[in-house]
């Protein structure tokens, strides 16, 4: 027992330093709550094309098939608020895509926590996950006690919101279990009435395929056109649903240097987005997850925003 909190606390220390918001941990167990919700979320066809929804559904749901004789997942929070933010009236990005693209940046700590785990408690088998994976990672989140799923579906925590990536080790070792947290979205609605294309239809539910997000990043076709005029001038994701909560008052810029912005990316008008060139792209989003849409997707996006 002493060796399992001790060991918890051991990794908790070392998630700290290695610059993680917080890490929590829960038991390696089928989602039994999230099952039947994510079975209708398919059903109602609310993946609209990301096709890799459907797939794994008994992986996504259990740690254990996904990593053999796992016991425990670590859920980590990697803070990635920014300093500064992009001048009004321009295009958009989400504010996560302003740095390096975080599935590198946060493998890499993911690594140097396993490796960690392994010098410091002996022989422990596992593996990394950052979003690229089938692994809910909001829920593993919410289940170890590092907040909980509000009504935008988003994971929040108290005192810092809801500006962060969620990433996690799955482990064979046992450890001690955290908590789960309570939900203080009380009879807030302002995600809900502030969505622009109404993508969140009820409390705690978001239809991805109205999700702007989706539309920006995910739909490789053109763009529905009864959403011309809906998409608050969001070129590369969406932030809405965020800047509205009221948790996220309290966030914090991050302090980590890999997420700062490309310098030319902020000061970025309007008109320099409408003619920004190949090349010019290739260096702002070098490494950046805006890379996913690659430039003919940017160049669609804004033009859909623009006619």
């Amino acid at each position: 027992m002493v060796n399992k909190q001790e060991n918890s606390e051991l990794i908790k220390t070392e998630a700290k330093r290695l610059g993680f918001l917080s890490c929590g941990i829960s038991k390696a167990q089928f989602l039994e709550k999230e099952a039947p919700r994510l079975e209708k979320w398919l059903k109602n066809n609310m993946h609209g094309e990301m096709q890799y929804m459907e797939n794994h559904f008994d992986k996504r749901l259990d740690p254990t098939k996904l990593v053999e004789g796992s016991k425990s997942v670590i859920s980590l929070l990697l803070n990635y608020y920014p300093e500064e933010i992009q001048k009004e009236n321009t295009f958009k990005i989400s504010k996560y895509a302003y740095g390096i693209d975080y599935h590198f940046v946060i493998k890499d700590k993911l690594k140097s926590l396993l490796s960690f785990i392994q010098d410091e408690i002996g022989e422990v088998e596992g593996r990394a996950f950052v979003d690229s994976a089938p692994v809910l990672d909001k829920a593993w989140a919410a289940k170890s006690g590092l907040g909980w799923i509000g009504k935008h579906t988003n994971l929040l925590t108290k005192q810092v919101g809801s500006f962060y990536f969620i990433a996690e080790l799955i482990i064979d070792l046992d450890l001690e279990y955290d908590s789960i947290t309570s939900d203080h979205c009380g009879t807030c609605t302002a995600c809900i009435d502030a969505c622009p294309t109404q993508a969140i239809t009820e409390p705690y539910v978001v239809d991805g395929s109205k999700c702007i997000s989706y539309f920006t990043i995910e739909l490789k076709e053109n763009i529905p056109s009864e959403f011309k005029g809906k998409m608050d001038d969001w070129m590369f994701g969406c932030d809405v649903c965020q800047d509205v909560c009221p948790w996220n008052k309290f966030s914090k810029p991050h302090n980590e240097p890999l997420f700062n912005p490309h310098p030319e990316l902020l000061p970025m008008t309007k008109k320099d987005w409408e003619e920004i060139t190949e090349e010019t792209f290739k260096k702002v989003f070098q490494k950046s997850a805006v890379k996913r849409t690659k430039y003919s997707g940017l160049k669609r996006n804004i033009k859909f925003l623009k006619d």
